[in-house]
C-alpha cells in the first residue's frame, strides 16, 4: 500500500488537479472532537485510483485545490458513514463533496443494518481483516505514527474495491439512483443552520418546564450555543445541560442557589454572574411572550396506536423489499411523518423523509393514508 503525504501547496495542486481527471475519487478524514465543538480536521485522505495521499491541514494553510475538487461536479466522492466528515469539510472549507456516494447508504440498500462499520463490509466483500485500534488516536499530534498513516491510508485503499462491489450489486438490484438520493439527504441534514432562538428545543426534559420556566431556559440556551461556537467548546464544557434545565427550572438568579443544586463549581464561578444576570432579566417576560409548552407527540392522544400501526407497515414494507426496518424508517422518521400531519397539516414546503424521493412510492404514500 503506496501514499505520499503532502504538507507543501505545490503537491497539493498536484494531486488534487490529477484526481479532477477521475470519475469517482476516495475521500475520508480523521478529526479530533473531544472538548471542541467544531472537530478539529487532523489528516485528509484522497485516493484515485492510482494515487494515495495523505493530506496534512495542520502544515498546509492554502486548500483551495482541494475545495476545487470537493465542488468538481464531474468528480463522484465516495466515502463511508459520511456524517462528520461533512461537518469537517463544511466547516473548514465552506462546502461539501458534491456529488458525493455513502457506501454505508450503499451497503444498506443490500440488506446491511444502516451502522455497518467499515471494517466489517471491508471483511464480507474484500476478506480482509482491518486493524481499528487507531480510531481513537490524537490526529492532531505531530509527528503522526507509521501506525497512524497506516491506519489512514487503509481507511480509502480498501475503500475503492469495496465500492467497486457495492456499486455492482446496487446498480443490479436497481437501488443505485436511490442511493444517490439518500446520500445527498444526508448532506441537507448534516448541514443545517442552527437557530440560537431556538437551541432551548434541543435540551433534554426542556418538555418538562412551564411555558414561564421555558422563558427562563431559552435566553440561557441561546447564551450557551453562542458562548460554545465564540469559544470553540463543546457545549456540555461550556455549561452542563442539566445544570441549565436545572437553572431554569428553580429560578436559580445567584450563584449561591446554583450551588445548592450541586451544580459544577467550576461552571458557576465562571458562568454564575452572567447566568444570574439571564435569570433575572428573564423574570419580567411579559406572559404572552412565553414560550409555548413543549407538546410531545407521545403523550398526544391516539399516537401509540397510531405509531405502531405505522411501525407494522414498515415491517411489512421491509420484508418485501429486504431492506431493514430502521432504513426505511427510524423511530425518527416516523414521527417525523406524524407531526408532519397533525402539526403541519401535509405542508407541501416541509415534506418529512418518507413523502421524498426512494421512500416516496415504497412507502411514504401507504403511510400518508394510515394516518388520520
Amino acid at each position: 500500500m503506496n501514499y505520499q503525504i503532502i504538507t507543501q501547496y505545490d503537491e497539493l495542486v498536484k494531486v488534487c488537479q490529477q484526481a479532477q481527471q477521475y470519475d469517482v475519487v476516495m475521500l475520508d478524514t480523521e478529526f479530533v472532537r473531544t472538548r471542541t465543538y467544531f472537530p478539529q480536521l487532523g489528516l485528509i485522505q484522497l485516493f484515485d485510483g492510482e494515487t494515495l495521499s495523505l493530506i496534512d491541514p495542520v502544515e498546509l494553510t492554502d486548500m483551495s485545490p482541494l475545495k476545487e475538487l470537493l465542488q468538481n461536479t464531474s468528480v463522484l466522492k465516495v466515502l463511508h458513514a459520511c456524517g462528520e466528515d461533512l461537518e469537517v469539510f463544511q466547516n473548514e472549507f465552506g462546502c461539501t463533496p458534491f456529488p458525493m456516494v455513502d457506501t454505508q447508504i450503499m451497503a444498506a440498500f443490500l440488506g446491511h443494518g444502516l451502522s455497518t462499520g467499515f471494517a466489517a463490509l471491508v471483511k464480507e466483500y474484500l476478506g480482509i481483516e482491518l486493524d481499528k485500534s487507531e480510531s481513537r488516536t490524537d490526529w492532531m499530534a505531530r509527528p503522526l505514527t507509521q501506525k497512524q498513516l497506516d491506519y489512514a491510508a487503509a481507511d480509502v485503499h480498501y475503500l475503492l474495491p469495496m465500492y467497486q462491489k457495492l456499486q455492482n450489486k446496487v446498480q443490479a438490484a436497481g437501488w443505485w439512483e436511490a442511493a444517490m438520493q439518500e446520500s445527498e439527504l444526508v448532506v441537507s441534514k448534516r448541514i443545517k443552520t442552527i437557530d440560537p432562538n431556538n437551541a432551548y428545543l434541543d435540551i433534554k426534559g426542556a418538555w418538562q418546564l412551564t411555558p414561564k420556566q421555558l422563558a427562563t431556559l431559552k435566553p440561557l440556551a441561546k447564551w450557551r450555543f453562542k458562548e460554545a461556537i465564540k469559544r470553540d467548546l463543546a457545549l456540555n464544557f461550556v455549561f452542563k445541560e442539566q445544570d441549565l434545565l436545572n437553572v431554569a427550572r428553580f429560578h436559580c438568579n445567584s450563584a449561591k442557589k446554583m450551588e445548592a443544586q450541586d451544580m459544577d463549581p467550576r461552571s458557576v464561578r465562571r458562568h454564575g454572574e452572567r447566568i444570574s444576570q439571564i435569570v433575572k432579566k428573564a423574570y419580567y417576560t411579559a406572559e404572552e411572550d412565553y414560550p409555548d409548552k413543549i407538546e410531545r407527540l407521545m403523550d398526544m392522544p391516539g399516537y401509540k396506536q397510531l405509531f405502531k400501526t405505522l411501525k407494522d407497515e414498515v415491517k411489512r414494507v421491509s420484508q418485501n423489499s429486504g431492506l431493514a426496518t430502521e432504513f426505511l424508517a427510524s423511530k425518527k422518521q416516523l414521527n417525523q411523518m406524524i407531526r408532519w400531519v397533525w402539526k403541519k397539516d401535509r405542508d407541501p414546503s416541509s415534506l418529512p423523509d418518507a413523502m421524498q424521493g426512494w421512500r416516496l412510492e415504497l412507502l411514504g404514500e401507504k403511510l400518508d393514508k394510515l394516518i388520520k
